[in-house]
């Protein structure tokens, strides 16, 4: 078998080739646009779908939906690598990119909670359940088929357009969004604009299905059928094939957990920190994250390109050392460029807010104690805050306010400007956009040199008959609970405990878990099942 599918490999034409790759890529850029979309409308999904009494509560519930797809992502893993296994590769992952693109136009027609009540968030989960289940399966059909055309030292180079077309599908949503507030103006917008990108995933289903329909199943799926190899039951044998176990729980641990939660926070953390913690407008946060993120999409393709050279293993390896170094400085570099008076201010005059159940509940409509209220106030207004359960009342620099009680927020505003803190939107300066977008740039670098080569890492990883069951399956569980749920997770420790940089550490923890497995547990006779 492995010498008949190498024997149609080598008999492929360049012009075939490139339209596997182009025909997989645009699929992936436009379902991961599918999936990405809601993200990066989250703000305004949550106020629609998930109203609530402020702004950061109403964030955090629609963060909670846009993790539910991600966590029902290994369930489509597991459904569609069965199907991916047993019947073929091409017609797997039309089945996905159709459930994909359907279940997000019907986003864009769903009523909000103010004129169907509970049934709106409720549709919207639903939704967003069928989003995971297919795009468990789509990551892994598109990887594997273009893997499964390539020659071995030119794998890494075309399976990293499958890498980066994530990062495409991302760009792609931004793109719609700003030039879809452009034309229709910011009342239309808000109003029912904001629809308009989730219905344009029909033009990109029509555009995908009509691509992929001219592809024919992989060199290496047919030697295989023709051979009687293929699996009878993929799922058991992804768990009882010899050595697949470690491979498993380095895939997931080693691979998926790292570069997704480096992945998300070079697009997703880095958007929510400028719009968020330091109060850029919207447009202008988006505007700068597309066009880092677009601009770096040069790695993932070098990266890819390079590990055909030196290997899989080491640009991920230094990728994740460069991560745990880099992380909280390049979030302090475009942190003091987004917003500097906010970042002097809160260096010149800090606020501690103090008393003995001084506590902070994100979800709550209202908080519990006076002390909470403050604590809220301060949230809703994105300004940094540190607690001290010796004393009672708001400090704010070296002016305590309203000894023995808490400020009304009339009063927290006007000790707040008096300090130097900028409560209103901000737009950067020339010379600060060019070090907030070096910022974006140098994480996307990261990402690129962690996700570029890893397409081809593990379609090598995995032995032919089983390999898009053992492939999704890991992959899918680390970025869909790793990386699904980091918007939530960081954004929750970051109103927690007031502190703009606090989420980071979640990135910084399960960057490290992964670096240590993949250095001690990937072994270089691992990758050796697709040649």
């Amino acid at each position: 078998m492995a010498t008949l599918a190498k024997d149609r490999i080598e008999e492929l034409k360049p012009k075939d080739v490139r339209l596997v790759i182009a025909a997989s890529s645009l699929g992936t850029v436009f379902e991961w646009y599918d999936f990405f979309i809601y993200g990066t409308l989250a703000a305004i999904v949550g106020k629609t779908f998930f109203p609530a009494a402020n702004a950061t509560t109403e964030l955090l519930y629609s963060l909670a939906g846009f993790a539910v797809g991600f966590g029902f992502r290994p369930l489509g893993a597991v459904l569609f690598g069965y199907f991916g296994d047993k019947i073929g590769r091409k017609y797997t992952f039309l089945v996905t990119i159709t459930l994909m693109g359907l279940a997000t136009a019907a986003v864009g027609f769903v009523p909000s909670a103010a004129d169907i009540g509970y049934a709106a968030p409720a549709i919207i989960i639903g939704l967003r359940i069928l989003q995971g289940l297919a795009l468990g399966g789509e990551y892994g059909g598109a990887a594997i088929y273009v893997a499964e055309h390539a020659r071995p030292e030119r794998r890494g180079f075309y399976t990293s357009f499958i890498q980066g077309s994530v990062a495409g599908g991302f760009i792609l949503s931004l793109a719609v969004v700003l030039g879809t507030q452009a034309v229709v103006g910011p009342e239309a917008w808000t109003e029912w604009g904001w629809r308009f990108p989730f219905v344009f995933s029909l033009l990109l289903l029509g555009v995908s299905l009509w691509m992929r329909l001219k592809l024919s199943e992989s060199p290496v799926f047919k030697a295989m059928k023709e051979a009687g190899e293929t699996a009878r039951n993929p799922l058991k044998e992804t768990f009882t094939y010899p050595g697949n176990g470690r491979r498993l729980l380095v895939a997931l641990f080693g691979i998926a957990a790292g570069l997704t939660v480096i992945w998300y926070t070079a697009m997703f953390q880095v958007l929510y920190f400028l719009q968020n913690a330091m109060k850029l407008e919207p447009t202008v946060a988006q505007t700068l994250v597309g066009i880092g993120a677009a601009a770096g999409l040069i790695f993932f393709v070098a990266f890819g390109a390079l590990s055909d050279r030196v290997g899989r293993k080491l640009p991920i390896v230094i990728g994740y050392a460069l991560t745990l170094i880099l992380l909280f400085p390049i979030f302090g570099m475009m942190g003091g460029a987004a917003n500097p008076g906010l970042s002097q201010a809160a260096q010149r005059a800090p606020v501690v807010v103090g008393g003995k159940d001084c506590s902070f509940s994100p979800f709550d409509k209202v908080q519990a104690t006076e002390c909470g209220k403050a604590l809220d106030m301060l949230t809703k207004r994105g300004v940094p805050y540190a607690v001290n359960k010796d004393l009672t009342g708001v400090i704010v620099g070296e002016t305590r306010m309203s000894a023995g009680r808490y400020p009304t927020e009339q009063e927290l505003d006007a000790s707040l400007k008096g300090a130097g803190y900028s409560l209103d939107k901000v737009r950067p300066a020339g010379a600060d956009i060019a070090m907030i977008l070096l910022g974006v740039l140098a994480l996307s670098a990261l990402s690129g040199m962690t996700y570029g080569p890893v397409a081809a890492l593990l379609s090598e990883l995995f032995p032919p008959r089983i390999r898009y069951s053992s492939m999704s399956i890991p992959y899918h569980i680390g970025t869909g609970y790793f990386g699904g749920f980091l918007p939530l997770v960081s954004q929750y420790i970051v109103a927690k405990t007031g502190n703009p940089y606090a989420g980071l550490w979640y990135t910084w923890v399960v960057v490290a878990m992964a670096l240590l497995v993949t250095m001690v547990w990937l072994r270089k006779d691992d990758l050796s099942h697709l040649d």
